[in-house]
């Protein structure tokens, strides 16, 4: 029998025309797509399927079409017969968890990522902060750098722990700028600047932070059927903790490869990426390349699963 977590990618993943077959072919995924234009009051579906990508990349509507994609996909598992023992989201996919454990109405979370996103935009003025990967340097070694240049009056810090060997640090644009110089002189192999708007999970978004706290405070929360691994504890999240959660990973850094251990250790052996891309599986397969992955997109790879599953009984 297979123990199975549905993981939700973050920003990054959106590409004009994801969930296209779904929506196409399936009433119930379609209801999605509409139930997310009518609880944003915009046509976010039509930027999905059609795009532009520019537009469809910016934060606050890259985040809500990635919920909606990666909710309809678990859906789309849920109908065939293939439910998760745990769930994970890296980033914004946490929110896509959520709401597939059943912690988190679907049209609650897609208005709360859409302000996220708009709050986060807002936290910084565009150029003022930066990403970049550092590949080949551990994390203590890469927080020595991190710290010694905030020290300097430049604020970087560790954003992404997303697997062995590849971490993110994000913070202002020259704080990047000189870690990335500083990395490479203390050994790391390369230091990759990100294409992305904004200096994400650093102590720069608490501007942010503060907003969504006050929006998650309004919604509901239910006891949900299936755990959520958290991004900042890297551990099962009680109810009562997600809103504090959900706050602190906006400036904190995802933990993702020891989420994925977390895992490993309540024995989860197949890992189904719902939605597009898949960049969370290979991040999985980095931790450990002995597990299952699985990337769920379009019919032809549901049904790859839904095959697969037949093993599992």
């Amino acid at each position: 029998m297979a123990t199975i977590a549905f993981i939700f990618p973050g920003q990054g993943s959106q590409t004009v025309g994801m969930g296209q077959q779904f929506v196409a072919e399936h009433e119930d995924s379609k209801a999605i797509y509409e139930a997310a234009n009518t609880a944003l009051n915009y046509d976010l579906a039509k930027l999905m399927l059609e795009g532009p990508q520019e537009e469809l990349t910016l934060t606050y509507n890259a985040q809500p079409a990635l919920l909606t994609t990666g909710v309809m996909v678990a859906e789309r598992l849920k109908q065939a017969g293939i439910a998760p023992h745990y769930v994970a989201g890296h980033s914004l996919g946490e929110y896509s968890a959520l709401v597939a454990s059943g912690v988190m109405q679907f049209t609650d979370a897609v208005v709360a990522v859409h302000k996220r996103g708009l709050f986060m935009e807002e936290a910084v003025p565009a150029g003022e902060g930066a990403m970049a990967a550092i590949l080949g340097m551990d994390a203590d070694k890469l927080t020595s750098v991190t710290e010694r240049i905030t020290k300097q009056g430049n604020t970087v810090q560790l954003a992404n722990l997303n697997c062995p060997g590849q971490i993110v640090i994000s913070g202002t644009k020259a704080g990047v700028d000189k870690a990335c110089v500083l990395a490479k002189e203390e050994g790391a192999k390369r230091a990759i600047p990100l294409v992305v708007s904004g200096p994400f999970h650093s102590s720069l978004m608490t501007p942010a932070a503060e907003k969504l706290d006050a929006v998650l405070a309004q919604l509901p929360l239910t006891e949900g059927a299936v755990p959520l691994i958290g991004n900042v504890t890297a551990d099962v999240v009680a109810v009562s903790d997600v809103q504090q959660e959900l706050v602190a990973q906006v400036y904190s850094p995802v933990r993702w490869e020891e989420s994925v251990r977390k895992m490993l250790d309540l024995g989860v052996d197949t890992f189904i990426e719902c939605g597009p891309g898949k960049v969370l599986s290979g991040l999985v397969k980095k931790v450990d390349r002995s597990v299952t992955t699985y990337c769920v997109y379009d019919e032809a790879s549901l049904q790859a699963v839904v095959e697969a599953a037949k093993e599992w009984a």
